[in-house]
């Protein structure tokens, strides 16, 4: 059972075209979401929170992506960490139980972990975290695609510890206003325009003792904190695609349903060529689906999957975003040119589903993690190339 009504779904459905076509930000959305304590929604019981998994979460994103999928993008960043903190607090780690704490009290919190031009993620930072005497950190540098600029509270980041004998990735949580942090006004893009995920700039942004965690050594690592963000991460991004699918799909039909041809007389939806294509989109939703919910669920079971889990969760991932992509092609032609037309909530959706490539893991990122799951690491020739 959703715990969005259908009419607030609607309403939040009638304003995405104005934030897109204004390239603003969904203060109302945002409003009414955090009024139903959506904000709230994985924030234990025992906290103030609705207490719900993350397989609910995802479907929860998932309806909301289909009615405004840059409000769901935006909202997701908020999501994750509290899922991060959910899944620590879960595990015996209260390390972030002060996200859960502030979150429950309206505290809204933004993720700023990429950066330009930095492929390795979570496992390196061009941005340089130099310890305080008090146990605090500066950082500097720039982090990119920060959704929920206009609003958040509390911005998490992460840097590189240099100032010992090995460096280190240190991650942290910097407050609105605090010095050091420009928020660029640079968000002008073909899609997800509402989500204002603009470039935020850290020059020195202090972090106090008590909002420094996680650390850890650069490169891949077992560290829980590293599962906790990219499970989080990954499924809800997904949940945001699948979203975009469904809603795309059900575009497709509707236009299926009302075209008709002026040389036979019948509607698309009786021309073979139609119900093929909107078949085979259904068939790459109903593939996608059952892959999504099990890997969430087996994340909310704490089902051990080993090494396999970084195959599993990037994935789902690229497989969100590319059946997305394909679905929204497919209503886009069944639905002909009237999808061309700013307005048209059918080619909003394929301007907002490109910007599923440029989420991390990239497409070859994914393929190589898949790679060394199923084959082990490559291995190295004297000269140092690959093998």
């Amino acid at each position: 059972m959703s715990i969005l009504p259908p009419k607030l779904l609607e309403t939040i459905r009638s304003r995405a075209d104005r934030h897109d076509r204004e390239n603003s930000f969904p203060h109302d959305d945002l409003r009414d979401l955090a009024e139903l304590g959506y904000l709230r929604m994985l924030v234990p019981a025992s906290f103030g929170g609705l207490g719900m998994s993350l397989l609910e979460a995802t479907r929860e994103q998932a309806r909301l992506a289909g009615a405004a999928p840059a409000t769901a993008l935006a909202v997701n960043m908020h999501l994750v960490w509290t899922g991060v903190a959910k899944l620590l607090h879960e595990r015996g780690d209260s390390t972030l139980d002060f996200v859960l704490r502030e979150a429950a009290e309206g505290e809204v919190f933004g993720f700023g972990i990429s950066e330009p031009g930095n492929d390795l993620v979570l496992f390196g930072s061009t941005t340089t975290a130099e310890p305080s005497a008090d146990g605090g950190y500066r950082f500097t540098g720039t982090k990119v695609f920060t959704s929920l600029s206009p609003v958040w509270t509390r911005l998490g980041i992460f840097g590189r510890d240099d100032s010992g004998a090995e460096p280190q990735l240190v991650h942290a949580f910097v407050e609105r206003g605090c010095e050091g942090v420009e928020i660029l006004d640079d968000w002008n893009t073909i899609g997800m325009r509402a989500s204002q995920s603009n470039t935020t700039r850290l020059v020195g942004a202090y972090a106090p003792a008590d909002r420094v965690f996680g650390q850890r050594p650069l490169g891949p690592s077992a560290h829980p904190l590293v599962f906790a963000i990219f499970a989080n991460f990954l499924l809800l991004l997904s949940s945001v695609y699948a979203g975009v699918g469904q809603r795309a799909l059900e575009l497709g039909v509707e236009a299926a349903k009302a075209r008709r041809s002026q040389r036979t007389g019948l509607t698309a939806d009786q021309n073979p060529d139609t119900r093929w294509k909107l078949a085979d989109a259904a068939l790459a939703l109903d593939g996608f689906m059952p892959q999504l919910e099990a890997v969430a669920r087996d994340v909310d079971e704490g089902v051990d999957r080993g090494d396999q889990w970084f195959r599993a969760l990037t994935g789902v991932r690229l497989r969100a975003t590319e059946t997305a992509k394909f679905v929204v092609e497919q209503a886009v032609r069944v639905a002909g040119g009237r999808s061309y037309r700013n307005g048209d909530e059918l080619g909003r959706l394929m301007r907002d589903v490109l910007a599923g490539a440029f989420h991390p893991s990239n497409e070859d990122s994914v393929h190589s993690t898949v790679a060394t799951a199923l084959l082990g690491p490559l291995e190295q020739h004297p000269t140092g190339e690959d093998d």
